[in-house]
């Protein structure tokens, strides 16, 4: 009985060490897994530039766009020379509200879902087309929204500044022109900053409502030029038919 009771134990003590050294080494593997896994390296390639045709043409076109749009602007600016105070401040608000609305746009044309307005465009629904071109081309509208109309109408609300500046401490001392400039500089700064801030919290959450509200938009301006094509085909066609009869009278004996 003894010996019985001595073989069972020493059983049991084995069948305890057994389990202990297979979780031993089970951890083991696991550690070194893990730290085979940490050490790997992660590989990022770097795509080379595209140098398509689109993108060159699209290159070209917001260069010129770019210089368009801010001839245009600073040509509004200009107008604050002569302008009142009121005026003056009237401009460069009016700038400064574009900027965040463009930027607004940019903004949401990157986080808009593009699946919704598949649906709408089956229905067809006025704008819904437009929406998923707008989403499609999320790249080159963002970049004119953010880079192109953002970066102007910031520059030239800088200017806006100047003048407004020189209209509230033009024949003022030295004091009380700095601390004019600093007052209305900070406050054209913080407007900016702030009012793009509100607004690109605005449009992450509103993202599918803005650019459906812009398509709405480009399909209205689409549509006026459209219909003026057709109404300016509708007067070549009428007067070539106008030629035409007038011709054939005059040949007539």
């Amino acid at each position: 009985m003894e010996s019985h009771n001595n073989r069972s134990e020493g059983d049991s003590s084995g069948s305890d060490k057994r389990p202990a050294k297979s979780k031993r080494k089970a951890n083991g593997k696991r550690s070194e897994n893990n730290n085979k896994e940490n050490n790997r390296k992660v590989n990022f390639h770097f795509r080379n530039f595209d140098s398509r045709k689109e993108n060159r043409r699209w290159i070209i076109l917001i260069t010129l766009l770019t210089f368009l749009i801010s001839s245009f602007l600073s040509l509004i600016s200009s107008l604050m020379e002569n302008a009142s105070l009121l005026a003056a401040l009237a401009i460069t608000v009016l700038i400064i509200v574009i900027g965040i609305i463009f930027d607004i746009i940019g903004t949401a044309v990157t986080a808009a879902d593009e699946v919704p307005f598949h649906a709408m465009a089956s229905k067809k629904i006025y704008g819904a087309r437009e929406a998923i071109f707008l989403i499609r081309n999320a790249e080159k509208v963002s970049n004119f929204c953010n880079d192109v109309v953002g970066d102007i109408c910031g520059v030239i609300s800088g200017a806006g500044a100047t003048y407004i500046i020189l209209r509230i401490a033009g024949n003022a001392d030295t004091l009380t022109s700095t601390l004019t400039g600093l007052a209305v500089t900070g406050l054209i700064a913080s407007m900016t900053v702030g009012g793009k801030a509100i607004g690109k919290t605005v449009a992450i959450s509103n993202s599918n409502y803005i650019i459906y509200k812009t398509g709405i938009i480009f399909k209205f301006i689409a549509r006026r030029k459209n219909s003026s094509k057709a109404n300016k085909r509708k007067k070549h066609v009428k007067e070539g038919r106008k030629l035409n009869g007038a011709l054939g009278r005059n040949q007539l004996p």
